[in-house]
Formats: C-alpha cells, sequence, structure tokens
C-alpha cells in the first residue's frame, strides 16, 4: 500500500472521527437546556482504573486542562490500539497457521489409476466464523468480558456499545471504503452469496434478539436461560452457515454425479437431473472418490484442481517471459507468483493491513520465500573420493563380425592417482563361443601414476555362415596397488582403498553380417515427456548387417493426434551397409498439461534391399544377386511401437511443489525467535504486489521509518510470542489472546478516564472513538481485499458474520458469566436498557437498509464498484447511515431525545 493510498484511507477516517467529536458535542451542549423527563443525565462518579490511576484532580478543569488531559487520554489510547493491531497481527499468523492444514483426499478413477489431491480440513466458512471473527474481533470481544468482571458482574457500558459501535462503523464506513476503492471500470461481486445472505440475517437477529431480552422478555434484567441462549446463537450461527455453504439440505435427495474432465484432469460435479457440460455422461470418464467422507468434499477437491490449473498457466507464463531461466529458478519464482495471486483468506489481509501500516512491508517477500525453501529441495550428491574405483566405460559393446579387432576400456576414478594399480582382465563364453566366433582373450592391466583410461583388444571371427546374433563377456578381477617398482602389495591398507565397481563385467554383442538383418523396435512401448521437443525412436537391424535395406513406416492416431501433438519428419528410414541402428525423428508438442497421458503407435512396413543404379561392377551385381537368393530382409517380432506422451516431469513436479508451498501460512507465519526478532527490527518498503517485480528493490519512505519506529517496542515486545509452528499454531494463538486481553484491559481503563476527563459518557465513548480504534485495521485489510481480491467475499462479505458472532460470543459469553454468578449469589443481573436498546433498535433498521442495498447494486455491476453514477451516492449514503446513528445514539444517552 502506498503512500497515497494510505492517506486515502486514513484521511476519511480522521475526518470521520473529528465529525464524531464535533456531533457529539451537540447533544452534550444541548443537554445542558433539554432533557427528558426520567432520563438520567449525570454520568457514574470517575474511579480510577485497574492499571492505570485516575488523573487528579477532576474537577473545576478550566477547559485547557481538558483539551491537554483529553490529548493525553487519546494519544494512549491510539497508542494501545497500535499495540493490539500487532500482536493481533501474531494472533492472526496462528490462525491462518491453524486454518491453513490440510488433508490428502484419494481420487481412484474408473481405470483404476488413483491421485491424491490436498484439500484444507478447515472449512472456509467455519474458519471465517470462529477463529478469523475471534481474531478480528477479540478486542471487543474481550473489552466486553473484562468489564463485566472488573465492574464486580455488573454491567456496563462500554463492553456491549463498543460492540454495537464497532458493528456499525464495520457495515456502513467499510462497506463504504470498499465500495468507493474499486478502480474504474471494475467491480466486485460475493461469491457466497447464500451465505452472506443467512450472516446477514443472523446479524440482523443478533440485535433483535438483544433488543427483546432487553426490552420485552424481562425488561431491564438478564435471566441465565436468556444469556445462555445468546450465547448458543454462537454455534448455531456457524452451523447453518456451514449448511448453506455445503449446500446439504436443498441438495439431500438429488443424484450426483461426479466425473473427471477431459481437460486438465479436473474433477467436475452435476446434480439432479442436469446433463454433463458435453451433454452427454461419459462413463469412461466417471470417477469414485476414495478416502471422501462426505460429498461435500468434492466442492474442495474442484478447488484444489483449479488452484492446480492457475499454478500452471502461471509456469506457463514464466516459461515464456523467461526462456533462459533454469527449472529452480522458475519454480522460486512461480511461488512467489502464486502466492501473490492466490486467494487469500480474512487473515492474510489483517495481517498484511498491519505490517503495512507499521513498516513492515508487503507481507509476501520473494527472500522470506527463499529462506521457507524445503529442505527436500537441496539435494547435494556426495561422492566418497579416498576410494579407487575402477570398472569398464561403456560396460556394452555391438560389435560387427568382420570388425576385426577392436578394443575395450577400463577407467579408473577417485582416490590417490599417484598409486600404481594392477587388474586381471578374462574373457567369458555366452552365445559366443572363443575358438569359433572370437578369440580367447585374457591378460593384465596396469594403471600407472595419473593415468585414468586403459584398453586392451580384443578379436572377432569372421565367416560366411549365416547364424543369429551372439554375444560373450569379459570380466575384471583381481584388483590390487603395486609399488613404483612394480611389486605388489594386495595386503596393504591401501588395498582397501581400491575396488571394482559396476560395471566390472563387460557385454560384447556380434552381429551377424552374412544376412539383410532382421528389422523390429527394442521394446513394445515407450514414454517420452511432452516438453522434450524432439525424440528418436530406435530400430534396430539384428541377425545381419550387409546390404543397403530400407524400412517404410507410419504412425497411427491414438488419444494422441498427428499435427496437434505429435509429428513424423519422414515415412522411411534407409539402413546402409552393416548399419545396425537407426531413428525415427518425432517431434512432440509441449501443451503442457498436468498428468497428459496420450498415446500413438509407429508401425514398421516391409523392408526391401535397395538395388543401386547403373555404372556398378559386376562383382557387386553378383553380390546382390547371391544376397537375394540366400534371404531376404524382414520384421522381427516387435513391429509396433506404442508412443505415450506424457506430462513434463519437471512441469507436473513443480506444480506438485507449489500445490504444496504456494500457501499463505509459509509467508505469514514464523519458525523461530530468531525470525521473529529479524522482522520486528527491520523496516520495509511498502511495495504493491501489482508492482513489477524485476525494477531495483524498492527503499522504505519516510512514513515507514516514522511508523516503525513509533511501534518498535510494540513489535519487540510481541516479538516474544512463541513462533506460529510450534503446536501448529496453538501456542502462539493461546499466548496472542492472552496479550490482547491485557492491553484490552489497558484501552478499558484509558476509554473511561478519557470520558471523565472530557465529559463523555462511556456509551459515546465506545460506540466512536473505542469502535472506530477497534476498527482501523479491519478498515485497511479491506479496503486492501476490495482492490485486490477477485470478489467481494474477504472485504464485506465477512462483516456481517462477525457482527453476529460479537454479539453471541461477546455479550452471551459476558452476561452468562454475570448471570450465573448473580444466580449463585441469589441476586439478579440487572441491565438498563436505555441507550443500548435505543442504539440497538437504529442500528437494526439501518443495517436492513444497508443490506438491501448492497443486494439491489448487485443487479447494477456488482457489490463493490461499478459506475461513478451509482457508486458515489452509495459511498455518501451509508456514511450518512453511520453519522445518524452516531447522532442518534448520542443524543439518547445525553436525554436530548427519549430512550426506549
Amino acid at each position: 500500500m502506498s503512500i497515497t493510498a494510505k492517506r486515502g484511507v486514513i484521511s476519511p477516517i480522521i475526518l470521520v472521527l473529528l465529525s464524531t467529536v464535533l456531533l457529539i458535542q451537540l447533544p452534550v451542549s444541548s443537554a445542558s437546556n433539554t432533557t427528558v423527563e426520567g432520563c438520567r443525565t449525570e454520568g457514574k462518579p470517575c474511579n480510577g482504573g485497574l492499571v492505570f490511576p485516575l488523573w487528579e484532580p477532576v474537577s473545576n478543569l478550566s477547559i485547557g486542562d481538558k483539551i491537554a488531559r483529553g490529548a493525553v487520554y487519546f494519544l494512549g489510547m491510539v497508542y494501545m490500539f497500535l499495540g493490539v493491531s500487532i500482536v493481533a497481527d501474531r494472533f492472526m499468523s496462528s490462525i491462518e497457521v491453524i486454518t491453513s492444514k490440510e488433508k490428502e483426499v484419494v481420487v481412484r478413477k474408473a481405470d483404476g489409476s488413483t491421485a491424491t489431491v490436498n484439500i484444507k480440513i478447515w472449512n472456509e466458512t467455519v474458519s471465517n466464523l470462529t477463529l478469523m471473527a475471534l481474531g478480528s474481533s477479540a478486542p471487543e470481544i474481550l473489552l466486553s468480558v473484562i468489564e463485566i468482571i472488573i465492574n464486580g458482574f455488573e454491567p456496563g457500558d462500554l463492553g456491549p456499545s463498543t460492540i454495537v459501535g464497532s458493528a456499525a462503523f464495520n457495515l456502513f464506513i467499510i462497506t463504504a471504503i470498499c465500495v468507493y476503492s474499486i478502480p474504474n471500470g471494475e467491480h466486485r461481486t460475493i461469491k457466497h452469496l447464500h451465505v452472506f445472505f443467512l450472516t446477514a440475517t443472523w446479524s440482523i437477529f443478533a440485535y433483535l434478539w438483544l433488543y427483546f431480552i432487553l426490552s420485552v422478555s424481562s425488561r431491564g434484567r438478564v435471566d441465565i436461560l436468556e444469556a445462555v441462549m445468546t450465547l448458543l446463537f454462537f454455534p448455531a450461527t456457524v452451523v447453518t452457515a456451514y449448511i448453506a455453504d455445503k449446500r446439504l439440505f436443498p441438495y439431500t435427495f438429488l443424484s450426483k454425479k461426479y466425473r473427471s474432465s477431459r481437460h486438465k484432469g479436473m474433477v467436475v460435479t452435476s446434480e439432479g437431473d442436469h446433463e454433463l457440460a458435453d451433454g452427454k455422461a461419459n462413463h469412461h470418464n466417471e470417477v469414485v472418490f476414495k478416502g471422501v467422507s462426505e460429498e461435500s468434499d468434492i466442492k474442495e477437491i474442484k478447488e484444489f484442481e483449479e488452484h492446480r490449473k492457475e499454478y500452471m498457466d502461471i509456469l506457463r507464463e514464466l516459461r515464456k517471459k523467461n526462456p533462459n531461466a533454469d527449472m529452480k529458478t522458475l519454480e522460486e519464482m512461480a511461488e512467489y507468483e502464486a502466492i501473490n495471486r492466490g486467494p487469500k483468506s480474512r487473515a492474510f489481509y489483517r495481517i498484511q493491513a498491519t505490517r503495512k501500516l507499521t513498516g513492515g512491508g508487503n507481507v509476501v517477500k520473494k527472500s522470506k520465500i527463499e529462506r521457507k525453501a524445503s529442505l527436500e529441495d537441496i539435494k547435494v550428491e556426495v561422492k566418497d573420493d579416498s576410494t579407487t574405483r575402477v570398472y569398464f566405460d561403456p560396460g556394452h559393446y555391438t560389435v560387427m563380425e568382420n570388425v576385426g579387432t577392436f578394443y575395450l576400456t577400463v577407467t579408473r576414478e577417485g582416490g590417490d592417482l599417484n598409486k600404481t594399480l594392477y587388474v586381471d582382465y578374462k574373457s567369458e563364453d555366452g552365445t559366443a563361443n572363443a575358438g569359433s566366433d572370437y578369440e580367447n582373450a585374457e591378460g593384465t592391466i596396469i594403471f600407472y601414476p595419473m593415468e585414468t583410461h586403459k584398453q586392451f583388444p580384443v578379436t572377432i571371427i569372421d565367416d560366411e555362415i549365416f547364424e543369429e546374433d551372439e554375444h560373450f563377456y569379459v570380466r575384471l578381477s583381481n584388483l590390487r596397488t603395486g609399488d613404483s617398482q612394480g611389486m605388489f602389495d594386495s595386503n596393504s591398507t591401501a588395498a582397501s582403498e581400491v575396488k571394482l565397481v559396476p560395471p566390472f563385467v563387460a557385454t560384447v554383442m556380434i552381429l551377424d553380417d552374412d544376412h539383410p538383418g532382421i528389422f523390429h523396435f527394442e521394446e513394445k512401448e515407450t514414454n517420452v515427456p511432452e516438453a522434450i521437443g524432439e525424440v528418436e525412436m530406435k530400430v534396430v537391424r539384428s541377425s545381419g548387417a550387409r546390404g543397403t535395406v530400407r524400412v517404410p513406416y507410419h504412425t497411427t492416431d491414438g488419444s494422441a493426434k498427428r499435427g496437434r501433438d505429435f509429428e513424423t519428419t519422414g515415412t522411411e528410414i534407409i539402413f546402409n551397409n552393416d548399419e545396425t541402428e537407426k531413428t525415427i525423428l518425432l517431434k512432440i508438442y509441449d501443451d503442457e498439461e498436468y498428468e497428459k497421458n496420450e498415446t500413438f503407435q509407429i508401425h514398421l512396413e516391409e523392408p526391401s534391399i535397395v538395388r543401386r543404379g547403373s555404372g556398378r561392377r559386376d562383382s557387386e551385381t553378383q553380390e546382390e544377386e547371391h544376397l537375394s537368393e540366400m534371404a531376404r530382409p524382414r520384421l522381427g517380432d516387435i513391429q509396433m511401437l506404442s508412443v505415450h506422451i506424457q506430462e513434463s516431469y519437471e512441469f507436473k513436479n513443480v506444480v506438485d511443489k507449489l500445490l504444496k508451498k504456494a500457501n499463505v501460512s509459509l509467508v505469514v507465519g514464523t519458525s523461530s525467535w530468531r525470525e521473529q526478532f529479524v522482522e520486528a527490527i527491520t523496516v520495509s518498503a511498502d511495495k504493491e504486489s501489482g508492482e513489477d517485480d524485476e525494477e531495483e528493490e524498492k527503499l522504505p519512505s519516510c512514513m515507514d521509518y516514522v511508523m516503525h519506529f513509533l511501534t518498535l517496542f510494540w513489535k519487540v515486545l510481541f516479538a516474544c510470542v512463541p513462533p506460529t509452528d510450534y503446536l501448529g499454531g496453538w501456542l502462539c494463538f493461546t499466548v496472542s489472546i492472552i496479550m490482547i486481553g491485557v492491553l484490552t484491559l489497558f484501552i478499558q481503563d484509558l476509554a473511561t478516564e478519557f470520558g471523565c476527563t472530557v465529559g463523555l459518557k462511556d456509551a459515546v465513548t465506545a460506540i466512536s472513538v473505542v469502535a472506530l480504534g477497534t476498527s482501523v485495521p479491519d478498515t485497511f485489510a479491506s479496503k486492501v481485499a476490495a482492490v485486490n481480491d477477485r470478489y467481494a467475499d474477504s472485504s464485506i462479505g465477512n462483516i456481517t458474520g462477525s457482527n453476529a458472532v460479537n454479539v453471541f460470543l461477546g455479550i452471551g459469553l459476558a452476561w452468562t458469566i454475570a448471570a450465573v454468578y448473580h444466580e449463585v449469589n441469589g441476586g439478579t443481573f440487572n441491565v438498563d436498557p436505555g441507550a443500548l436498546a435505543f442504539s440497538v433498535t437504529v442500528f437494526c433498521i439501518e443495517a436492513v437498509i444497508c443490506c438491501v442495498v448492497i443486494l439491489v447494486r448487485r443487479k447494477f455491476g456488482g457489490e463493490l464498484g461499478g459506475p461513478l453514477k451509482f457508486r458515489i451516492p452509495t459511498v455518501i449514503f451509508f456514511v450518512f447511515l453511520w453519522l445518524f446513528y452516531i447522532v442518534m445514539s448520542s443524543m439518547v444517552s445525553y436525554c436530548v431525545i427519549p430512550s426506549f
């Protein structure tokens, strides 16, 4: 977020805050002249807080003293809000790590093959309404609970009013900022509209229920049953939202069909009587899900496959932009890009907003991704150079029967090359026999100092008899060392430092040259990676190599199509005299599909002897006639080769790594205290994810340094929180929420004393200053999410659910504790409905209007953004709703208008 972007969000907030103060002064000044009969205008007596003592004296202060003291308290609250934001950063990081846990699901296809996909254990809707909502609303919830305990289990105005005021700010102001922040010509819609509709209903019901128990069912008193029911509505909200997200009930009696798409291996579902995309069911592509406990998991599997497709597209783009980059470099670039582009949770945007605001820079940093490189990626091959290894190089030789004498090569490698080595060699019969097919070979090779290669001869015996191809072996043995005079020392310590390693037996194949030959492939099928470009398929000539022979061939399509997936460069191959191998050149087209497996066939046709033209000698003509009479070339057993084009191993490997490593939790989480302290004392540039990563690294701005040093104390203090990698993030979660509770206690003291000093009631302080302070990080997070996300769920979709959770968990938990306490002690928990009931009523009416406007905007381009002629009026209207709520609630608090 650039400085301009920061100012674009901070400036409206400052203006809102100033207007709030001015608006609050109106009911305060009016209260002295006009009051409602029966309304209590005097505030409660000012007392010191649990942590901070009251700044004495508090009476007979001049205007200047009130302004000065109010400024000190206000700046203290701002500094505490910064601390809460930073420790909430750690809290949100632990939540991101916890909710990013994955499980493996085995997908078994109809052909019996299986594929393993990773899906998140935590359902997105459940995590948003539980841990994510707790993370973003922890200060409000803890403030409500702490206030009840500090007040001796008696109700207070600060906690409940902060929850309602924060809900109003979130729904009206944050939504207005998100509507306005979308770039011109763009819009954002809510993806999970059914979930939004349900949580909005629960949100409005929460405040209606609050009004009901305060003013209708038992006016001025909260019973245990009412408090417990308020608390139990929290799990009810989560369960119903989960059902809506999974669409369990409406689809229970519809038949579901699952199939794997023919494109990219996608898993697709169809429900009810709807036909598949191609208009007919493809039973060959149907899949069975093994190890999937719920049908609803199919949605997560589909999302997994969509992520895989997206990562494949990213890798293709990077290959085109960086054709000379190696695969390791492309992998790092792809991981960075995948995290930037990939789906992000509410927690990520909250963390990113806090870090940018406090000079921490972008959460997704290349340097951090490089540090997170898995140890599996670092493979160093270590060879033992202290041992001398001796072997044939190569270990297989193929020669013609008429070759005469040829040489075999023996190599030594490693160890002390200054030593003299001796090794014996001896030939052994295979199908070829010594004396009739080759001359027996036996002797000793001597490696003198610094010699690494030695050769020895072997002679092949030629005859005119047609016979099958034959082979024999040559074996190395009795490796030993010697001194410079050639004295053997097989028992010395040095002898243990040399050894024979495979291949220490060489195979020699003798090809008969008295027949035109038998032509065939070496194997029936072969696999080639689609990224290979060109590949050569070997055709072998055995049992003879005399004469020039033409071998035609052709291809037949299978699932791989000629011209689309492959291309041949000819229609025949020519074997010259004594040639035993030729290759068919194929071009393979790379479209970089994942788990590609397409097949075509190459067929050899009948070979024929090539007759040479005129000008030949009579002896050559007689030889060809003799050859033709003696035998004709023919095809062997393997006349067809099936070629399977499969995905590039490197390409698939990188995509698989991205699916495991391109996880936001890897960049927001931490693995050590050292890493946390380094991050705490480092100031980073505020760079937008969309900026060109190839540009020179951006330096921190003046504002980055100012915010860094202002928050350095909090950063270093909360770097002591355990890293998120410990105990799966739960240790960090627990310690962070305790820290938030401690800071909330400080805020409660400062807010109460601030109100006493400047003459504001707790209810007014709560709905204005405290509610705004706790909502600033969410404001930045929503603004960033609105601009960067494809949908509006992360920016405004979670507001309604969070508001409901605040009431059910924040007020429900606090009031349950108080109601139980009073019941045990024989009393009643009395709550004055007064200003709270009125505030809740105004908010409920405005919330319904706001939700209707949001849904109506969906028909005119989208919930966020859209044409300016609709955008500007929406923003003005939402801001008006919030200001109206603040003014009306304040006037009731100061008895300018009657409460309920």
